[in-house]
């Protein structure tokens, strides 16, 4: 049997928090590690623990999910972290996913939905909740200007960043392209510095908003 999802619950609410962590007591491959009732205990707690998903509310004391985000993917590059939020607005949604955020989920999400979003982002693929797809394909839709670079991408990064925005996790993309996992992380490292970006969110933004990606070839 592989291992569990090793999964992190960050609200100041306890309702919420117990809410959750009965759905996940219906799944035999999840186990719970911790939980945290604001962002700084998040960020302390998820140095300790290292879980394999987070699920990270936004409006909370001390230290907002947001900055506790940005914080936790600045010590932790690899930190997979789900939103779980009441809030769609647009001062919210764009903050979480340049934080580093992989997906983005109301509260009003069914609990089928929610174990769905929490295997995706575990595999390492965004997950979103319908609204916030169509703020981000809104906001993909609007011209914008990015700094030039002096250091292209090459070749194999551009193939790297096109089976990235069709939601193909690393270990996807290697299979696929036949070179090591490491590779893969490197070349999407790679990406991400040439096209000051800070997440793959945001360069699959970048890919679909050039044209290297139709948006009925991403896979779901």
């Amino acid at each position: 049997m592989s291992q569990p999802i090793r999964i992190f619950i960050a609200d100041d609410h306890h309702i919420v928090r117990r809410g959750i962590r009965d759905l996940l007591d219906t799944e035999p491959d999840f186990t719970l590690v911790g939980e945290a009732t604001n962002g700084q205990e998040a960020v302390d707690a998820v140095s300790e623990l290292e879980p394999d998903v987070i699920l990270m509310d936004l409006v909370m004391p001390i230290l907002d999910g947001i900055e506790a985000t940005r914080q936790i993917k600045a010590q932790h590059q690899g930190a997979k972290i789900l939103v779980l939020t009441s809030f769609a607005t647009d001062d919210k949604v764009f903050p979480a996913i340049k934080a580093g955020a992989l997906g983005y989920l109301i509260k009003d999400t069914g609990p089928e939905e929610l174990v769905q979003a929490i295997r995706q982002v575990y595999r390492g693929e965004a997950s979103l909740h319908p609204t916030i797809a169509q703020k981000l394909l809104a906001e993909v839709a609007q011209p914008e200007k990015r700094p030039s670079t002096s250091d292209p991408l090459t070749e194999r990064e551009m193939e790297v960043l096109k089976l990235l925005a069709r939601g193909l996790s690393n270990q996807e993309i290697a299979e696929l392209l036949v070179i090591g996992v490491t590779t893969v992380y490197s070349h999407v490292s790679n990406i991400l510095s040439k096209l000051h970006l800070a997440t793959r969110t945001q360069a699959a933004l970048y890919a679909l908003r050039e044209g290297y990606v139709p948006l009925h070839e991403r896979e779901e």
